[in-house]
């Protein structure tokens, strides 16, 4: 069974700067309910709001995938860092995550005049469209969840669980039980040395205050029930690697009959070459998605 805590389920690994990186969008910043929250745009069209995954941010998970400059053809694409990600800020109290991550979404369209948009998730990013959708569902006009059917029918072992991963990552290998958790199954056990290289890498790229406050404002805030999820009318896609989690989006898709499912064959949840949204798959299922149904028809 995979383990529920709010760390393994909504992860995406960054890596370390890479030469040749694309020159991200200029940085524009906006109050969130007392949060400083950077974000960029590019582009005109019909609006798209990207929202990253746990540990990285703008450029690491669309600017350096290419997610973002193909969108940005013919569309107005706008991304922000999470709160205690990136260049926003990085409260230390667990009262500022939780719900608090899924409001900064339509906050942040308040904030640039937008009645609706489409939004797009990708693993911790895909836990926050989820519940995005069955709090303010009139604001989207799709969503899809990249690497993760997001949470549902919260418990409370799930907290008790996060509630250890905020504690590792106050210890000496703060990123141990991530690594080891997110290694693929047809692949072999990562190193001792691989896990404190890759480790340090993170922690030099994070706050781990933050992200251990985060993990302790658990997942009750950011969880749904099979019952919300059966009931939103934002028209769901649901992109996964065959690698990754497949079956929680087929999941989904049972309890959502219209949803539509990628699986893109050999993609796995993160790595430089092998993840989803490195794959030309993963955009254009987005693309025809958005085309299929536009805000200005």
């Amino acid at each position: 069974m995979r383990r529920p805590a709010i760390l393994v389920a909504l992860a995406v690994v960054a890596l370390s700067t890479l030469p040749g990186r694309a020159q991200a969008p200029a940085d524009t910043f906006f109050d969130s309910n007392g949060v400083r929250i950077r974000y960029v745009e590019q582009g005109r069209g019909e609006p798209v709001v990207l929202v990253h995954g746990y540990t990285v941010n703008i450029e690491a998970n669309w600017i350096d995938t290419g997610v973002w400059q193909n969108l940005a053809a013919d569309h107005r694409v706008i991304g922000f860092d999470l709160r205690g990600h990136g260049k926003s800020g990085k409260p230390h109290e667990p009262a500022a995550y939780g719900e608090e991550m899924v409001r900064d979404v339509t906050r942040l369209m308040d904030h640039l005049g937008l009645k609706k948009a489409h939004v797009v998730g990708y693993s911790l990013g895909a836990g926050i469209v989820a519940k995005a959708v069955t709090l303010t569902p009139d604001r989207f006009a799709t969503a899809t969840l990249g690497g993760h059917a997001g949470y549902r029918n919260w418990q409370p072992r799930f907290d008790e669980s996060a509630e250890r991963y905020a504690q590792e990552l106050e210890a000496d290998v703060p990123f141990r039980g991530f690594l080891v958790s997110r290694t693929p199954r047809d692949e072999p056990p990562r190193t001792e040395e691989y896990i404190r290289t890759r480790s340090k890498e993170m922690e030099a790229m994070n706050d781990v205050k933050a992200l251990a406050a985060y993990n302790r404002a658990g997942t009750r805030g950011l969880s749904t029930t099979d019952a919300e999820m059966a009931a939103t009318t934002v028209p769901l896609l649901g992109i996964m690697g065959s690698r990754d989690n497949p079956k929680a989006i087929q999941v989904l898709k049972g309890i959502q009959p219209a949803m539509t499912v990628v699986i893109i064959e050999g993609a796995n949840h993160f790595g430089s070459e092998t993840s989803t949204p490195r794959r030309p798959e993963f955009t254009a299922a987005v693309r025809e998605f958005v085309k299929a149904h536009r805000i200005n028809p």
